[in-house]
């Protein structure tokens, strides 16, 4: 399902189970707004899922914000992006009648929804960040005061270095959130493992 008349092109999948929070799937470099949701249905089978598209070219391939080179991000884009990510939010919340979601987000995705997490907070209910990086050198003022949040690194990961994933989850904690950091035998791709833990973590919150 999709509503034209809402800021980013998506796809809305409602619930079929009543009780799960909702999930914001936020996809990687050169993916769209199908590319997780089949993952979104294997970590909570009948939440209600809802995918926009990155609204950044790069190569002709989507993403959430510019970069300047691998790793290097415009963090003035950033911040524009991720204002633009979490008014969307607020306008598919209203749209199709949801809670506040939770964000899933893989490399791309990932760093979009840590930047909604510190810069609009109220907008997340919590997020799992998979191969995410800190999208902002200095951290704004954020309160996550108790809000969940699953980092899941790579330990082979040759994007992101473990040093910034570290950083990140310190920096989130260090604004209230309820971090929880795992560092899995895998490359900068998702795994089974990915799979699982995410399940299992969204099952706990």
């Amino acid at each position: 399902m999709t509503n034209s008349q809402l800021s980013h092109v998506h796809r809305y999948q409602p619930a079929t189970k009543p009780g799960r929070a909702p999930l914001l799937l936020l996809h990687g470099t050169g993916g769209d707004e199908n590319d997780l949701l089949p993952l979104g249905g294997m970590l909570s089978e009948g939440a209600a899922l809802l995918s926009p598209r990155g609204r950044v070219l790069e190569n002709g391939m989507p993403r959430f914000f510019r970069r300047l080179a691998e790793g290097v991000f415009d963090e003035a884009d950033v911040r524009r992006r991720a204002d633009e990510l979490a008014d969307f939010i607020v306008e598919a919340r209203e749209a199709y009648g949801l809670p506040a979601p939770v964000a899933v987000g893989f490399s791309n995705g990932a760093n979009i929804a840590a930047a909604v997490l510190l810069l609009r907070p109220e907008v997340l209910a919590g997020a799992a960040l998979l191969r995410a990086m800190v999208p902002l050198a200095e951290a704004p003022r954020a309160d996550l005061a108790g809000k969940p949040v699953l980092i899941l690194s790579g330990a082979a990961d040759p994007i992101v270095p473990a040093e910034n994933a570290a950083r990140l989850a310190a920096m989130l904690a260090a604004a209230g959130a309820a971090v929880d950091h795992e560092i899995l035998p895998a490359g900068h791709g998702l795994s089974q493992s990915d799979v699982a833990m995410a399940k299992a973590w969204l099952d706990r919150i």
